[in-house]
């Protein structure tokens, strides 16, 4: 690879094949990383193994040679195991779903040649097709075990990979719309990515599938699948068209390229495009910010406002916890205030797109009794999904005078 610092890393990590990609400075756009020197394959099982009898790991292809080959001990399954909170036996030693992950990253990021490839990452991007509360958990554990503080890591799902690919290609190839189609094997599903060019940020969204099934005859494939897309384009106005996954291939799809290529649309076809997707997305938000004036209307996106009405520096002030517009896996602050005159904390909570406030109390019982404002508290916020928010508090005391009762509360809204 060509970079040696400040390098931008996309990671497809995938349920059973995964890829990496970095950043090429010079042609200005990703590269894909191939697991053979000299080949176009970028994509390696999604595994792990420890070497046998050594405290010794490898991943992907090496991970399968060394398990049957050299007796080593392996372990599949790495996605699936990340999505459960249940630890997994490894040669009868017990370990975490986030230590494993931490090891295949590790792995992975040698892969790149770099010496110091932690110190020497501007930014990890890993995508994977949906992130769950539990995943974002171990994923993040991960990145912090190979070295990477949390504003060095981003985790996105595929359609968001999918948005920054599309968003980052020329103007003119996503200015009319973007249509989608996913395969899965015998099944196709269509998504169009459009905007709305009235509002401020322009919002950007990626409309609910629609699939069909196709048969294994070459032939008759060609024709189902022909007639789909004539379906779901219809006369829509596309100026390119992205294809993905596995169980398309150009050899049985003659009549469906002729269709594809109407009206002069661009057609990307490609196994790499989330991770570099993923990769888009590290110079996008670390360094181009080229795309401030769009709003990707992800299904992961918090739409509400959470905030709390305080006294700063001496004046009433409105203080923002959560902001709208970001997916719920980045929504997180914490902070510490103290009590005036209250055993309880209230929270306003308003709609992006409202100004209106709901309020939203948290008891706190149990609550030491002390002197008015001698009761510090610490305050954490972090979304668990779009629609639902965790606050923990934590008894922080007031200096030696009035020492910590070690009490800690919490409760779940749902907005």
């Amino acid at each position: 690879m060509n970079e040696i610092r400040d390098i931008l890393i996309g990671i497809d990590f995938g349920k059973s094949l995964s890829q990496l990609c970095y950043y090429d400075r010079k042609v200005k756009e990703p590269a894909s990383l191939p697991v053979k020197l000299d080949t176009s394959q970028y994509e390696f099982p999604t595994c792990v193994c420890r070497a046998a009898g050594k405290e010794v790991w490898y991943f992907g292809i090496e991970a399968v040679y060394h398990a049957k080959e050299q007796g080593g001990i392996l372990v599949e399954d790495l996605y699936d195991i990340c999505n459960d909170t249940k630890a997994v036996q490894v040669g009868g030693e017990e370990m975490n779903p986030w230590e494993l992950m931490g090891i295949f990253l590790n792995q992975i990021l040698k892969a790149l040649g770099v010496v110091e490839p932690v110190k020497h990452t501007k930014c990890l991007v890993i995508t994977v097709q949906r992130l769950t509360g539990v995943m974002v958990e171990h994923l993040r554990k991960a990145c912090e075990e190979v070295g990477l503080a949390r504003d060095r890591y981003i985790l996105q799902d595929y359609s968001e990979s999918f948005y920054y690919y599309a968003m980052c290609q020329k103007a003119e190839y996503w200015s009319r719309g973007v249509g989608w189609y996913a395969f899965d094997k015998d099944k196709v599903s269509f998504r169009r990515l459009s905007m709305t060019g009235n509002t401020k940020p322009v919002l950007v969204t990626l409309e609910k599938p629609v699939s069909k099934e196709l048969t294994e005859d070459p032939q008759m494939r060609d024709r189902e699948f022909s007639r789909f897309i004539q379906d779901t384009l219809g006369r829509g106005m596309y100026s390119s068209i992205l294809i993905t996954g596995k169980g398309f291939h150009q050899e049985w799809a003659s009549n469906s390229i002729t269709a594809l290529c109407r009206h002069q649309r661009k057609v990307f076809y490609g196994n790499n495009l989330f991770a570099k997707g993923a990769c888009y997305t590290a110079k996008e938000k670390l360094e181009d910010r080229e795309l401030r004036r769009y709003l990707y209307l992800s299904d992961a996106l918090v739409k509400y406002n959470i905030g709390m009405d305080m006294m700063i520096m001496g004046s009433p002030a409105y203080y923002s916890i959560i902001q709208a517009g970001k997916n719920w896996y980045e929504c997180r602050s914490e902070f510490d205030l103290i009590l005036d005159d209250t055993n309880q904390l209230t929270f306003h909570i308003s709609h992006m797109q409202s100004s209106e406030r709901q309020k939203v109390s948290m008891s706190l019982p149990g609550l030491v009794p002390r002197p008015n404002r001698t009761t510090r508290l610490r305050v954490c916020l972090e979304c668990q999904t779009e629609t639902t928010c965790k606050i923990t508090v934590k008894d922080m005391g007031f200096g030696e005078m009035y020492p910590s009762s070690k009490k800690i509360w919490t409760e779940t809204i749902q907005v």
